[in-house]
């Protein structure tokens, strides 16, 4: 039996869920639900479900060197295997016994059974990804697929696919990082994109609430408080609205939101949401945020419209991308 599709708890993140794709762990994540459980239980996340993930340091997340084994589902998939060893060896016993007459036919020996295969184990070097296939993976370098939400984005010249488990959804950035200016950290990137499923909206929320909410919340993570509790650029001092307007992307009706921010020890700032319906699946709002430093080495806001342009459903080469306002801005 395996497990479905779904957020469970991140085995290498405190209060964060990650999304489960029925094969291994993604690079998708969110802050953890409210009401979803102690961090590492195996309890799914949503109704009709009776089991979760295999626990991440047995079948699903194994630590470099185990094997993937020490957890009760791999002993049942242990048993199964050996079941189907010893029923191949006996049909095959059976079938030279009454083969031994010249002239006679030889039975055909039944198929073996095959034990269901175990999720991808780990990459040691970085526990948060499985060395499976991700939702996020794609043999195009200029591309970002976000197979979750139904949707691919440009990759441009200099920028690379985010692989710490560290963050949110499907995201992009810079290559090259600076220190940070608050200091704590070399890690500081001067550009990032990342494209994710909204955070457990109401069923009366709309694009434009979604983005309004969603840019203040994309600002405080990058050039506020991180999910790790630094500030690595001293903090945000205030904000100021450029952009809030209706426009179409991928097809769909979604709202865009963009903030300049002044922060305590930086330049600051650019932050943008753009809210719409997933093409994928049941249509559920997502959002893609952007967050660019307002330095002169910096990427400039016409490359942010260069990404948001380049927005499409996924598996189309055509539609999409953010178009004019759609109406009063």
């Amino acid at each position: 039996m395996t497990t479905p599709p779904g957020w469970y708890p991140d085995p290498q993140a405190p209060h964060t869920e990650r999304w489960w794709d029925g094969t291994a762990w993604t690079a998708h994540s969110r802050a953890a639900q409210a009401g979803d459980g102690a961090q590492g239980q195996a309890q799914p996340y949503g109704p009709g479900l009776s089991f979760g993930p295999p626990q991440p340091h047995t079948a699903a997340m194994p630590q470099a060197g185990d094997g993937g084994t020490g957890g009760g589902g791999n002993r049942r998939l242990i048993a199964l295997a050996v079941a189907g060893v010893v029923l191949v060896a006996a049909v095959a016993g059976g079938a030279v016994l009454l083969g031994g007459d010249e002239g006679e036919s030889t039975p055909e020996a039944s198929p073996s059974s095959t034990a269901p295969a175990a999720p991808a184990t780990a990459d040691p070097e970085n526990p948060g990804n499985s060395t499976g296939p991700s939702p996020t993976e794609s043999n195009d370098a200029t591309v970002l697929e976000d197979q979750l939400n139904g949707i691919t984005l440009a990759i441009p010249d200099g920028w690379v696919r985010a692989t710490s488990s560290l963050e949110e959804g499907a995201t992009i950035y810079v290559d090259e990082t600076y220190d940070c200016p608050a200091g704590g950290s070399s890690l500081c990137r001067h550009a990032r994109v990342s494209s994710l499923a909204a955070n457990a909206p109401s069923a009366d929320t709309t694009a434009k609430t979604l983005a309004e909410q969603d840019v203040a919340e994309a600002a405080e993570a990058v050039y506020g408080e991180d999910r790790l509790g630094n500030r690595p650029h001293g903090g945000i001092e205030s904000h100021k609205v450029l952009k809030s307007q209706n426009v179409a992307v991928a097809g769909k009706a979604g709202y865009l939101v963009r903030w300049r921010v002044v922060t305590g020890e930086s330049t600051g700032g650019y932050v943008q949401t753009i809210a719409f319906p997933s093409p994928a699946g049941t249509g559920a709002l997502m959002v893609v945020r952007f967050a660019f430093d307002a330095a002169s080495s910096a990427p400039g806001l016409e490359v942010m419209d260069e990404i948001a342009a380049s927005i499409r459903p996924a598996g189309d080469a055509t539609g999409g991308g953010v178009g004019s306002s759609i109406g009063p801005g």
